[in-house]
This record gives structure tokens, sequence and C-alpha cells, in this order.
């Protein structure tokens, strides 16, 4: 039982955040999925001050002398309910966990609908909602979530925010959401399914979401990437677009935080913000082609005119330049930044306000949107260190003298948040091998490892361009994050972590995978009669103790 929970009778109570919820012994609670909770309300208490600055500004508009009414000095309060404030669907509720801790921890919030296709499950939210006595914020809804939103496309009817966090891909959810949220509104959407994303089942991802993914280092970006480019083309269907705020990879899922406008002439730039990837198979360098451009192509009447195109190409050839290898090409992909640099800032004054220390992750949330605003915007996907130096067979070289080596040179360079030992640059893949030829030159490979036809022996028999200063550590090399010690890239938060897996069965107050409770099955059945009972329980035993990785059961979650 996790901490802070207690039995009442036959219900538990789990206690997170504001919310105190009741649950039946069937029901599970993940407190993985907490960070991402938590992260959420940080998000919409900062979008719920933009949107009530937005409101007011477009208000006084329209009539100069009606900002009496909600206008910008109006204090927002949690748990009180805002005529004028956000309209949240929570399309997939489960619980009411996540809706309740809404209604309790966000100001300005008008209503939330937490809906369920379970009738169990909106029992479960009704008694939930009288439980923390917020049925004036909270409306309880028996429905389809994708005909919910089908029936609230009416401009009147539209939602302010969209909660999806439903279990593996929402992308059948999209087409539903991206018509139901109102102008300007925010989509809250999680993606558990990572080894599809990832690229294993690159036919699946393409089914799912209309990309094909690499298998590449930098795999987690790519993923949120593919997701966010489904958001746009389901969008751009209905003249719409889409703006991400903040993209994060944690834990076995992608979130991500986008708003949806509408305006036909964004629209035609979409193209031009997805491209194709195509990826050496020998060294693994990455090359993105742009899907469209635009040239600029200003006249006396509008100066900022621009013209949209199609690129020439392809930007590779049908050889690698520097290993000589082929190419596979993955994608189409969004190329754009993954974050809005406005939005992150007011959003860390939001985490470090007294209101949010009481958030138990709030640590890890202040960390990794640290790294997330030193990242690199404008630089699409990165390449990992421990990869590099494995693809030439090198001695690692030190991640703040690679940095160096870049910084001297005049590029830039940052981490990524997806993973700790990424390298984020502007820089051509040709000045990395450059840098990694110098490192070789003072921490040789072995002869024996120059084979013909390997990366390794294409990349190191060329001379470096130049000379980089790798000795030499460069003041801006160690980012702030790392000097002041930051959680940047926690270690996974509990034992046997992850999703859950449909394949479970009950087993007391547990959760035990199918396969584990199965395992030797027809051996137990053809146990003679006369066999003790103790006999065939430490053939369990023994069955538990040939898969260690399947002793200890992993929990579900029915609230992501």
């Amino acid at each position: 039982m996790a901490e802070g929970d207690t039995k009442t009778g036959s219900l538990k109570t789990i206690r997170e955040g504001s919310a105190e919820i009741l649950v039946a012994e069937h029901v599970f609670y993940n407190p993985v999925q907490e960070f991402n909770r938590d992260l959420s309300i940080c998000v919409l208490t900062t979008f719920s001050r933009i949107y009530q600055r937005e409101k007011s500004a477009e208000r006084q508009r329209k009539n100069a002398s009606d900002d009496a009414t909600n206008g910008p000095d109006t204090k927002l309060e949690a748990g009180v309910k805002h005529e004028n404030g956000l309209r949240i669907l929570e399309a997939l509720s489960a619980t009411g966990l996540r809706s309740i801790r809404y209604a309790k921890e966000i100001p300005g919030v008008k209503e939330i609908i937490a809906n369920d296709l379970s009738k169990s499950a909106v029992e479960s939210i009704e008694q939930n909602v009288k439980h923390n006595q917020i049925e004036h914020l909270i409306t309880p809804s028996y429905n389809d979530a994708m005909t919910l939103m089908y029936m609230s496309t009416k401009p009147e009817q539209r939602f302010t925010a969209i909660d999806l966090d439903p279990y593996g891909h929402p992308t059948r959810f999209l087409d539903g959401a991206v018509q139901s949220i109102e102008d300007g509104g925010l989509l809250l959407i999680t993606a558990t399914d990572m080894a599809v994303l990832a690229g294993n089942t690159p036919e699946a991802c393409y089914v799912k979401y209309g990309s094909v993914p690499l298998k590449t280092k930098a795999c987690h970006e790519m993923a949120l990437r593919i997701l966010l480019r489904c958001i746009e083309t389901t969008a751009t269907r209905y003249g719409r677009y889409m703006k991400p705020l903040l993209s994060i990879s944690a834990d076995f899922y992608i979130r991500v935080f986008v708003r949806i406008y509408t305006g036909q002439y964004a629209c035609k730039k979409s193209s031009s913000k997805q491209s194709m990837v195509f990826q050496c198979t020998g060294c693994e360098a990455l090359t993105l082609q742009p899907l469209g451009i635009l040239k600029p192509n200003p006249t006396e009447a509008n100066p900022q005119q621009i013209k949209f195109g199609i690129p020439t190409g392809p930007f590779v050839g049908s050889r690698c330049e520097h290993c000589n290898h082929q190419h596979h090409m993955g994608g189409p992909i969004w190329s754009a930044p993954l974050h809005d640099e406005q939005f992150l800032a007011e959003l860390l004054q939001t985490v470090e306000q007294e209101d949010s220390k009481r958030l138990t992750t709030i640590r890890r949330i202040y960390g990794t949107l640290t790294v997330i605003r030193e990242e690199l915007h404008d630089v699409p996907l990165y390449y990992t260190l421990d990869r590099m130096c494995g693809i030439l067979k090198l001695e690692s070289i030190g991640m703040l003298k690679l940095r160096s080596a870049l910084l001297h040179a005049g590029f830039r360079v940052s981490y990524s948040h997806a993973s700790r030992t990424s390298i984020k640059t502007d820089a051509p893949i040709g000045v990395l091998w450059d840098i990694l030829r110098c490192w070789h030159r003072l921490h040789p490979v072995k002869a024996d490892r120059f084979l013909e036809g390997v990366p390794l022996t294409a990349i190191l028999r060329k001379e470096p361009a130049k000379v980089y200063n790798i000795d030499e550590i460069h003041p801006d090399a160690n980012p702030p994050s790392r000097k002041e010690s930051l959680s940047r890239f926690p270690e996974n938060p509990a034992a046997h972590w992850g999703p859950g897996t449909r394949a479970t069965q009950m087993v007391s107050d547990n959760k035990m995978l199918k396969s584990a409770q199965n395992q030797n099955k027809r051996k137990q059945k053809r146990t003679p009669k006369g066999d003790s009972a103790e006999e065939e329980s430490q053939n369990d035993v023994k069955a538990d103790s040939e898969s260690p990785e399947r002793k200890v059961p992993k929990t579900i979650t029915t609230d992501c």
C-alpha cells in the first residue's frame, strides 16, 4: 500500500496533493504518475493566468469600459468557481483523482467534466467528488470520450482544456479533441506506447501515428516529434494549427502540452515545420529534409510576404559521406521547436512560488524544466556521447571536454532532458567526428579494430580538418542545472515501474503477470493426486525463483 493510504471498510483511501479518494480493492493507483499530475497542475495554473490576461485584453479591445468584471486584477482562487474561468475535460477519468486535484489546486476554474466509459468508474467519481466536497466544480459524465467531444464542437460548448491520458496511444481521440477545443485552448496529451514510438515496430507506428520511427539514441525526442506531427496534421484538416508549449519525455511515457489556434494562413506553414529524417546505417549520422520551405517574397504593399515552396533533394547521397554506408529514412516528424520559451519562463515562476512547494515531485519538476530551458530549441534531435565513442571503439571522452571543444569552435551545445549523455548542437556531424579524431590522437584505438567496411575505419583514417581545443574547459561547458546539482535525470522512481500491462490478474492485494501465474501450469496438472499441496507450492516457488524479473508483480494504473 502506498504511503498515505488507509483502509476504510472495503475501500482504500488514497491521498495525493489536496485530494483524498476512496477506491475499491480492485482499483489500482500508480504513484509513479504523480509527477505527471503535479506537472499538469503547474502547467494549467500557468495557463489559467495567461488565459485570463488574454481574455481581459480581448474585452478591453472590444469595449474599454468593460474591464471592471474579471479584469486583470481579479484574484484567481483554487477551489472557487470562476464564471469566466477554465472549462476542463478529463476524457478518461477513471477514479477522478486527477479531476479532483485540478478542482482543488488550480485557480480560475469554471467547470471540470470528469468522463469515463465505465459505469463503475463514474460511480467512483461521483463518490469521490462528494467525499472531497467539490460538487460545484466537477460534473461526472458517463459517456464515450470521442462521442462526448464530437457533441461539443459548437463554439459555445467547446472546452478550454482537454486532458487525454489513455492506456497506449492517444491518436484515436485527437480528431474529436482538435474540434472540441476552443481557439487558443490547451491540449494535454500522454502516450505510453513507447516501444512503438521508439522504433521497435515501425509498421505499427505508421498505422497509429502516420510516421516511421528510427532506431536511434534520440528515440525519445523523436517520439515526441512524431506525436506532435500527428496532432498538427489532425488539426490542419479543420483549418487549425498547433503551438507546443512544453514537451516532455519522462519515465515510461511522453507528455505534450499544446495550444490549438484557428488560421488558414498559418496552416500553410505546416509543411515547413515537418521533416523526413535520414539516418546512416553505419555511423548513425542524422540529416533532416523539410517537406516544405518558406522563401521571402517582399512587395511594397507587404514587405513581410513569404512564398511557399518545395525543397530540392535528397539532402543526402546514396552513401554516407562519413562512412560510406547506406541510409534509412524515417518520418515525417515535427522539426520546429518542442517548447515555447516565454511559457517556460512563466512556468518556472509558478514552480518557484510558495503554493507549488506542497507538490511532492516539485524538486524533480524544477530540475527537468531547468534542463529543458537550457536546451537548444531550434536544433531537432541529438546524439549521445557513449554511442559515438562506441561506434569508433574509442576510450570515452569527458562530456565537459567535448562540450568545450564545440564552444571554443564557435558552436552551441546543450543537453536534452531525454538523455543524460545527450549532445544537442548546431555543429555538423562532421565537426563531432573531427573532435573525436583529435581525441583519437591522444587515446589511439587498437590497430586490430581497423577492419574494412566498418565505420571506425572510414572515419578515423581521415585527418581532422582542424585541431580542436579539447584540454581547456570552456566556462559555459558546465550548465547551471549541473552546477546547482538539480534533479536533472532522476533514476527509476520504483522497482518494476511502468505503465502496467493488461495481461494481469488479481492475486491477493497485488497484480501478478499472467505469464508468471501460469508458469509450469501444465506440469502442475500432471502432478499425481497423491502429491501434497506443499509439493505444488514448492513448484510455484521454484518457477518464481527461476524468473526473478517476474517475481515482483508490477503495479497497474487506472488513473494515468
